[in-house]
Formats: structure tokens, sequence, C-alpha cells
């Protein structure tokens, strides 16, 4: 099987979806798989993605240079495509990258699937753009039915997705590496790092974007203080709505993105976890904050409320209600026993999410394209 994968977003990104695909490619090599990942971005070359990456010309985007656009040279790309001879090829996005690689498979007769990774047109609002939000799904819509599959990371996402009228969905789950997160990297040096012992310790991971209604988080901090409660909270992250934040919470902290084994450390030292997003498919950090020991308070909404099961393994709030996140962290912060009771419960949930047993499912799909594909173009016996 020869996969070739067609993705704005890979290492040295640490975006849910470069995550992804980085223990896609890890699984890929160790099932013997050939694939190639067709990107502007450029991983180390190390494995799984040492001679795997063909990098791509790009641009930035405008309002946020962390991400790149591709845009390949057609000729180029083909050229790349012909000498790797793929089987089957996924795309991500419609971006130019993206097209042209359902383009070359629709020329070569090569079985093309399509991965839903962002609800991209739900940030419309946030840069005052709403109004395009019609055109932007049916975009998005276009571009993921053109294809024989569209993998999905969560039931709520594979829900919504089929009541704007994409068709052919299928989960692709998201799974954990369970090395790099548990309770047992608990530091008391690194909590006493962030916050004082009679302080509450909140942590948020991610980009800090104004799609992430990290404002909310940040009126929920200042109505909690207002009344009293000594908090102090972590944003591990960067982008662009970082220096507001930092001028509108001068008591919390700003370290830019945190990864490997401090990022464990981190998870693992805080007190609560605090995700305000309404946007996510799936939520990677609120699944590694469950492995961590950490209890989780999230938005209600996409594919935390999914993961969190309100009042048992940790706690909903309604989207966009700084007062409802407020009035959650305060009542937490007074009830140890229930954070400990939902970090339990957490950790029980968080420790059933495998890669391994996400991947072997996704491999097992190609292959029943594959076999599909291989049978609806099959010649009929001829007649003795």
């Amino acid at each position: 099987m020869r996969l070739a994968y067609f993705t704005e977003s890979l290492p040295p990104l640490t975006d849910g979806v470069a995550r992804t695909y980085t223990y896609l490619a890890r699984h890929l090599d160790e099932v013997g798989a050939e694939f190639r990942f067709f990107s502007p971005c450029r991983p180390e070359e190390e494995a799984p993605w040492r001679g795997r990456v063909v990098r791509q010309a790009s641009f930035a985007l405008p309002m946020y240079r962390y991400y790149r656009v591709g845009l390949p040279n057609p000729f180029a790309l083909e050229a790349q495509l012909d000498s790797f001879r793929p089987d089957l090829i996924q795309v991500a996005a419609p971006t130019p990258l993206g097209f042209l690689g359902q383009a070359y498979a629709r020329r070569k007769g090569i079985p093309c699937v399509s991965s839903y990774h962002t609800h991209f047109v739900d940030y419309f609002p946030y840069y005052h753009a709403g109004f395009l939000s019609k055109a932007g799904w049916a975009l998005l819509r276009n571009f993921h039915n053109a294809g024989i599959r569209t993998y999905v990371p969560s039931r709520s996402c594979l829900e919504r997705l089929e009541e704007l009228g994409f068709a052919h969905l299928e989960l692709w789950e998201r799974g954990l590496d369970a090395d790099g997160f548990s309770p047992e990297y608990r530091d008391a040096a690194e909590r006493e790092r962030w916050a004082r012992a009679e302080e509450l310790l909140l942590l948020y991971v991610g980009r800090l974007v104004a799609d992430k209604d990290l404002r909310v988080l940040a009126g929920a901090l200042e109505k909690v203080r207002a009344g009293g409660l000594k908090v102090r909270c972590v944003f591990a992250g960067d982008g662009p709505l970082r220096a507001e934040l930092a001028r509108r919470l001068p008591l919390d902290h700003f370290p830019g993105f945190v990864r490997g084994r401090a990022l464990g450390r981190l998870y693992a030292s805080s007190d609560l976890f605090t995700f305000p997003s309404p946007n996510e498919t799936f939520g990677n950090v609120v699944l590694e904050a469950m492995a961590s020991g950490l209890p989780v308070l999230a938005a209600a909404a996409g594919g935390p409320s999914d993961l969190v099961d309100h009042g048992r393994d940790g706690w909903l709030a309604r989207p966009g209600d700084a007062e409802g996140f407020a009035a959650a962290i305060t009542a937490l912060a007074g009830d140890p026993g229930r954070r400990r009771s939902f970090s339990a419960h957490g950790l029980a949930k968080a420790r059933r999410y495998h890669w391994r047993e996400v991947h072997g499912r996704l491999v097992a799909s190609y292959e029943r394209v594959l076999s599909g594909t291989r049978r609806s173009t099959a010649k009929p016996a001829l007649a003795g």
C-alpha cells in the first residue's frame, strides 16, 4: 500500500492536526506501509519523517504567519507523484495543495479520500467575516464530497457535517501518547514555578487565537479574582492574542508553546484544565489533560462535549459564558474532592484511547476503499 498525504500541518507545528499525522506516520512506519507527505512544512529528518516529506512552495497567512498555505508548482508536483506511484491519496483542506491532490487522483484514476480536521467556517465571525459562512460551508462540502470517504474525528463532528450535507463520512478518532501524559509526572517544583501553595493553578494548552474563546476565559479569571479567589493560569501556547491577554492578565503566565516532557509535567502539576473553545472537532488537549490526572473544565460544544461526561469526569460550561466559567472555577476550587473524582474517572477514560487501535482501523478502511475500487474497475469475464 502506497499512500500520499496532502496537508498544511506537520511538525514543527504543534497543533492537533500535526500531532495526529505524527502518530499516523509512526504507525505506518511500524507496519511497513510506503507513504509520502506533501506539505509546506519540513519536520526534522528523523524517523518517521526521514525521506517521507516532499516540501512544497507556500505562503504565510498574513494575519497569522505561524501557518503557511501550500502553493505547489503543478508540474513539479505531478512529477513527484509519478515517481512515488501512490495507490491512494488523502487530502486535508480546500487549499491549492489539496485541490491539486484531488486533480491528480482524478486524472490517474487513483482513489482519493479526505480528512476533516477543523471547523474553519466557525472562525469567520471572530474575524468579522461571518457573511462568508454560507459560501465557506459550500466550499468545504464540495471539496470533501468529491472523495470516496471523509474521515472525521468525533461523533459530534460527524453528526454536524451530516446535517450540513456532507456525505460518506467515517470516524477517524484520536488516540493518546500514554508515555507522554501521566499523573506520575506531577512535580512539586513545577507547580511552585507557576503558583503559590494557596493559589489554584489553572492550565490552558493551545493556540492563543480569538476562535479559542480565550477572551471568555480572561473574563472568567477577572470575575473569580474580583470575588476573592486566589488563582493563576498558565497559557501554554502562542498566537496573535498573546499580547492582548498578557496585558489584560498580568498575574498569569505566557511561556509560549511547551513541548515534550515539560508539557507532561505541566499538565500533571496543575490543578484544573480550562478549555473554553466551542469550535473543536475533537479536543486532543482535553484527552491529554485527562490522561495526566488533571480535572477538566471545557465548553459544552464540539469534540470536548463528546469526551467529557459532565459531572462525572469533568465539567462542561455553556460556550461563550464567562459568568458560567467563573462559577465553575469557583465551585471546583472549593471542592477538591470533586476534582479528585473527576481526575480518577477522566484517567480511566483516557486510558481507553490508543493510537495503535485508531490507526489500525484507519488502515483497514484504506484497504476497503482500495478493494472496492479494484472491484468496480475489474473487467467482467467473457462468456465461454
